[in-house]
Parts: C-alpha cells; structure tokens; sequence
C-alpha cells in the first residue's frame, strides 16, 4: 500500500465518523452551540447526538454543561482546548491527503 493510502487509513476515526466530524466542525466556528442547534444542523436524533457527544466528552475534545433555562433543560456544547486542536489538525490532514491524492499515481 501507498504511504497516501496508509494515511488516509490511518486518520483518527474518532474525529473522522461523519457524525462526529460535522458536530466538531460546527462547534469549532463558535464559542459553544446548544444541544437543538447541534441536532438540527446534523439531522441527528437526540439519542443519536447524545450518543456522539458522549464518546467526544469521554475523550476531553467537547464540553457539556447542563442546565435550565426557566424550566427547560439546556445543553450547552463547546469544543475544549484538545478539540479545537484535533479538530483544526484532522482537517489539514485532509487538505494534506487531497493535495497528495491529486497527484497520486498507481504503481505500474
């Protein structure tokens, strides 16, 4: 195999599931996003988003704060100072792995 393709068989697949991927970069255009904002713009269902943003807080790149609003619950997401890291890292990687595709050609 390809140094191209073992990178890109290589990126981290926790950052990389489509799901997770359009949580962090939507929170990484803003200071922090509540928890409907968050399902809307990714179409996820509330377990389903509450499922991703578990295993991204297990794993220290989102924040979760919980609360109320008058007698609504509210959840508060932001990205934490890893996650704003590896967010900005995986998609120069990307860029890095399309710049490389562009030019790859298979071995005779």
């Amino acid at each position: 195999m390809t140094a191209l393709f073992e990178d890109i068989a290589a990126l981290d697949k926790l950052i990389h599931e489509p799901a997770r991927l359009a949580i962090l970069t939507a929170l990484s255009a803003c200071q922090s996003a509540d928890f409907l904002f968050l399902m809307r713009l990714t179409g996820l269902s509330k377990g389903n988003l509450s499922s991703h943003l578990s295993k991204l807080e297990q794993a220290g790149l989102v924040q979760i704060r919980k609360g109320f609003i008058g007698k609504k619950p509210h959840t508060e997401v932001a990205l934490t100072e890893n996650g704003r890291a590896a967010i900005e890292h995986h998609w120069q990687r990307l860029d890095h792995l399309r710049s490389g595709a562009r030019s790859w050609q298979p071995d005779e």
